[in-house]
């Protein structure tokens, strides 16, 4: 598995991609309305920063109000999203997604739930 990147809530996905812009000398390589979000994804030498920006109710709207922003989670590439799910599964870890499901950029992604990953909500990636 490789690092693919890392979430951050936001309740203003263009002006923290600014703030990373200027600070990180990143730039956007792909912004998309997914859902209830609006997510831009902002290219790294070595992965991403996926930024999320609540459009209406849902997931990252309650993240935001009971955490507020910052990191919410850490999403990892596989070439096989379903055997990372079944090795996942086998050493005991829980799923929230038994599945895979559609996830920006086209990309199928699944979740682990945080309890069983020292606190870090973990995010399969399969491009």
């Amino acid at each position: 598995m490789r690092f693919d990147h890392a979430g951050v809530a936001t309740e203003n996905a263009e002006s923290l991609a600014f703030r990373y812009e200027d600070l990180f000398g990143c730039e956007i390589a792909h912004e998309e309305r997914f859902g209830d979000l609006q997510v831009l994804f902002l290219e790294l030498d070595n992965g991403y920063f996926e930024l999320l920006e609540p459009r209406e109710e849902g997931t990252i709207s309650r993240y935001l109000e009971n955490h507020g922003p910052g990191l919410h989670h850490v999403a990892l590439e596989t070439d096989d999203i379903e055997a990372a799910l079944e090795n996942a599964e086998s050493v005991g870890v829980e799923l929230i997604d038994e599945e895979p499901r559609p996830g920006a950029w086209g990309h199928d992604v699944a979740f682990l739930h945080p309890e069983s990953t020292g606190g870090v909500l973990v995010e399969f990636v399969e491009h």
